[in-house]
């Protein structure tokens, strides 16, 4: 795959995630079916903001990504100290949205690496998707590097916040199927060998959602949680032919439609480019980051930021 290819899928990834983001919020915890019912063909306004959502606006999914992607930057890698304090300072800046797992773990008080560990000890639960919502910029940054290198940094980021390592195979899976779109290869082929290199206590439900004959009706979990959000936005790919209908399906599913959008949203962006993304999608995008002075990332911020990930 030449240079330019392969960076129109890089930066489809970062900016596809987020448009995913921000055009599922509005429908995040309604019934299947809402957005085409509301939306039944393409067209204008389907970036329609609702539910404390202005149109075009990202939810913690993106901001959170955007915050890793900047500390790979600026640090030359993975800084895991750095990445946890952003996130911190972020939390404490009361920002529109935080996941719960996510917030009791920022907020704890204990150091960065054990903060998720100790709240898992008593808690017991930490398998949500708020780790894989926000892979998408770590995902460009790490695709160069190999598959070893890729999943083992997921995890490791994945970790600052969630506890339960399902968290940390669905993570590390994305960076996997992300690095080999990039690469110009088929993610979708590319399932059973990804599912190879997770942890053996986790490899089993993750095939399950992984399977080409799993669609979400057969999920046992809401895809809140790790594994039906992962395959459902697998489902999504694998069954339409464009980032447009894959992003459509993803939040046609209902429930956390703008997590399910946005690893969606990174996948299909990864597959089909930045180019195929609508830019009636894209000119309202913007990424607040609480915390961070007044600062507002719109698509060609996003879009450099990409571009420096994948460089």
């Amino acid at each position: 795959m030449n240079d330019a290819r392969r960076l129109n899928r890089a930066l489809g990834a970062v900016v596809g995630s987020a448009v995913g983001d921000a055009l599922g919020a509005p429908f995040e915890f309604g019934p299947e079916g809402a957005f085409s019912a509301r939306f039944p063909a393409p067209g204008q306004g389907e970036m329609c903001g609702g539910g404390g959502w202005d149109p075009g606006e990202a939810t913690d999914d993106t901001q959170m990504a955007v915050l890793t992607g900047e500390s790979l930057l600026l640090r030359g890698g993975l800084d895991l100290p750095d990445v946890y304090n952003r996130f911190q300072r972020w939390a404490a800046a009361g920002p529109k949205d935080i996941g719960l797992q996510t917030e009791a773990v920022l907020t704890s008080g204990d150091p960065w690496d054990t903060a998720a560990a100790l709240h898992f000890q008593v808690n017991q639960r930490a398998a949500g998707n708020g780790a894989l919502m926000r892979a998408a910029t770590s995902a460009v940054y790490f695709a160069p590097h190999g598959r070893e290198t890729t999943m083992d940094a997921a995890r490791r980021l994945a970790a600052l916040t969630h506890g339960d390592r399902a968290a940390w195979e669905g993570t590390a899976v994305f960076h996997e199927l992300v690095r080999i779109a990039l690469n110009g290869g088929d993610p979708l082929k590319a399932v059973p060998e990804a599912l190879a290199h997770v942890r053996p206590g986790h490899r089993e439900r993750f095939a399950v959602v992984c399977d080409c004959d799993w669609h979400p009706g057969l999920a046992t979990e809401f895809n809140g949680a790790v594994w039906p959000c992962l395959g459902s936005a697998l489902w999504a790919v694998r069954t339409t032919a464009s980032y447009e209908d894959a992003v459509r399906a993803a939040i046609d599913l209902g429930g956390d439609t703008d997590t399910v959008a946005a690893v969606t949203g990174g996948l299909a962006g990864a597959v089909y480019g930045a180019d195929t993304i609508p830019g009636r999608w894209t000119d309202g995008l913007h990424v607040p980051l609480p915390g961070f002075g007044e600062r507002v990332l719109r698509a060609p911020e996003l879009t450099e930021l990409a571009r420096r990930l994948a460089s």
